[in-house]
């Protein structure tokens, strides 16, 4: 059995949300238990409650032995306000704990990886279970955490460590304290909700600030709005224009990012299935 807490470093969830990650975990994963924290559902501005109370939560969850893993609610804006404070405090149960999420939560994922605490992994939510196509992106995460690796992003080899991040965090992280050094990696990146200028405004920062990375692959680039004219590249334009400058391998695409599609992806060196 995984026994996995559930708790909120950025934005509130609903018990409308806990509901139905609980449910399908007891009908479909009854090897797996979830224990969703009371903050998940506080509110405090933006944020599921203040700093001390998400950092509090994180802390218990993941210094906690009884819990194997602590997979992140939900993303939204936050994360980074208390990853540094986090790691500081972790203790020697929180080396053993696997950590789950995505978008704002690459935050974490890469304070976790630059301490060397845990098992950070990219990947989808509890937020998600409530929608159809949601549900199957929460069982994929399911399914890892029971061994299957059926779900994990197709072009992992084992061999290249690897990490994924949202284009726009990992952009914010870089030169801060909680950057971890991605020399020799694969990159993933995806992105949501931006014009494509600031997709490329992306790229030209990071571009020039990486350090000699293995590769990177673009994931899906989804939910764009419209802009009052056409950028003139696609986003895989946009990603192949600033690796070539850069003279950064461009890998192709992943499978991984806001959508339905969403893969996993285990920072560092990926084994097939969780725990192999």
């Amino acid at each position: 059995m995984t026994r996995i807490a559930i708790c909120a470093p950025a934005t509130a969830i609903t018990p409308d949300h806990a509901a139905a990650i609980e449910q399908l975990v007891a009908d479909e994963f009854p090897e797996h238990s979830v224990y969703v924290h009371p903050q998940c559902f506080e509110s405090w501005g933006h944020f599921a409650g203040t700093d001390l109370q998400r950092l509090t939560a994180l802390l218990e969850c993941a210094n906690d032995p009884q819990f194997d893993a602590v997979w992140f609610a939900k993303g939204g804006y936050g994360s980074n306000r208390i990853a540094q404070a986090a790691v500081a405090q972790m203790n020697d149960a929180a080396r053993q704990k696997t950590y789950v999420g995505f978008s704002d939560m690459g935050y974490m994922l890469a304070a976790l990886y630059r301490a060397g605490i845990g098992q950070p992994v990219h990947g989808s939510m509890p937020v998600s279970a409530r929608s159809e196509h949601g549900r199957e992106t929460v069982r994929r995460v399911l399914r890892w955490f029971s061994g299957d690796g059926s779900g994990l992003e197709p072009s992992l080899d084992g061999k290249t460590p690897v990490v994924a991040f949202n284009l726009i965090t990992l952009a914010m992280m870089v030169d801060t304290p909680m950057l971890p050094d991605l020399s020799g990696h694969v990159v993933m990146v995806e992105e949501v909700s931006e014009h494509l200028y600031a997709v490329d405004r992306l790229f030209f920062s990071l571009s020039n600030t990486l350090p000699r990375v293995a590769g990177l692959r673009l994931g899906a680039v989804s939910n764009v709005p419209e802009n009052d004219r056409e950028f003139g590249m696609s986003a895989e334009e946009i990603a192949q224009f600033w690796c070539a400058r850069a003279g950064i391998p461009y890998l192709g695409r992943a499978e991984i990012g806001h959508t339905a599609a969403n893969r996993i992806v285990p920072f560092g060196l990926a084994s097939p299935a969780r725990g192999s």
